[in-house]
């Protein structure tokens, strides 16, 4: 069964798509549900989901900020929007952020969200049958090279020092786009060409980096490590060590201090 997340903070609107649809008859179970971005974004990252169908129009965190920061964070669950007549700028922007489709809440239909749920259905299908014939993503160095190394560009040497320095704060590609005083999706665009990475990414990398540091050279608690490299919370921290090294942080700590001195005769 694929996992769904419903976000909609009106909760007669999440009940209706919530009891108008036969999930499990298309492949699908409801697995959460949240009243708005912020909420789901904690969720996505505690229990990532097949499919995020999310309002648009929230409180705290709205719909396309939500795609957003999922996008940034690395996740890759599919997205449907509800959206309003007059909202097309949130939509285009949704889109732009990769929405697989968006539906209008005054007239949604059954057939029209199943005839969604249907393609979504076959697209994360022929996506599982592909990823055996993937290349696995190999574990990275035990550290990254140094930040002074990749790129001769200020700007984006600026976000880098910046990374390294702060890893353990909240750092977004808002914060810094804001930081060097550049347009958002350019430092976006420019920071993956310069260094091969989304900036998200690499700053998961660097977080990691530490991690494996702290795993290594000290006996603080898993939990406390994330906590000390910038990671919200414990599922993410091991969702993304594991992603990164094939091993969960228990995992890695246990297999280095397995491995015998090399320095004993």
């Amino acid at each position: 069964m694929w996992k769904v997340l419903l976000v909609e903070d009106e909760v007669f609107v999440r009940e209706s798509v919530r009891e108008i649809i036969a999930w499990e008859e298309l492949g699908f179970t409801v697995s959460g549900e949240a009243g708005n971005g912020a909420e789901a974004l904690e969720m996505i990252r505690g229990d990532t989901p097949d499919l995020v169908i999310s309002d648009i129009v929230m409180p705290e965190m709205d719909g396309v900020e939500l795609l957003r920061r999922t996008r940034e964070e690395g996740f890759d669950s599919r997205f449907v929007m509800l959206t309003c007549m007059n909202d097309f700028e949130n939509v285009r922007q949704a889109m732009e952020y990769g929405a697989s489709n968006y539906i209008l809440k005054l007239s949604m239909s059954v057939n029209s969200l199943r005839d969604t749920l249907r393609k979504i259905s076959g697209e994360l299908e022929k996506n599982r049958k592909a990823e055996p014939d993937m290349p696995k993503e190999s574990p990275p160095p035990p550290s990254l090279p140094a930040h002074e190394e990749l790129t001769s560009h200020p700007e984006i040497q600026k976000i880098l020092h910046y990374l390294h320095e702060h890893y353990a704060e909240d750092i977004t590609v808002k914060s810094m786009s804001q930081y060097v005083m550049m347009a958002e999706n350019y430092v976006s665009t420019l920071f993956k060409k310069k260094t091969g990475h989304t900036l998200i990414h690499y700053l998961h990398r660097v977080r990691v980096d530490q991690a494996i540091r702290l795993l290594t050279d000290s006996d603080l608690p898993v939990y406390e490590i994330g906590n000390r490299v910038g990671f919200v919370s414990d599922n993410y921290f091991i969702k993304i060590f594991k992603r990164l090294t094939a091993q969960t942080p228990s995992q890695y700590r246990h297999q280095q201090r397995e491995k015998p001195d090399r320095l004993s005769l």
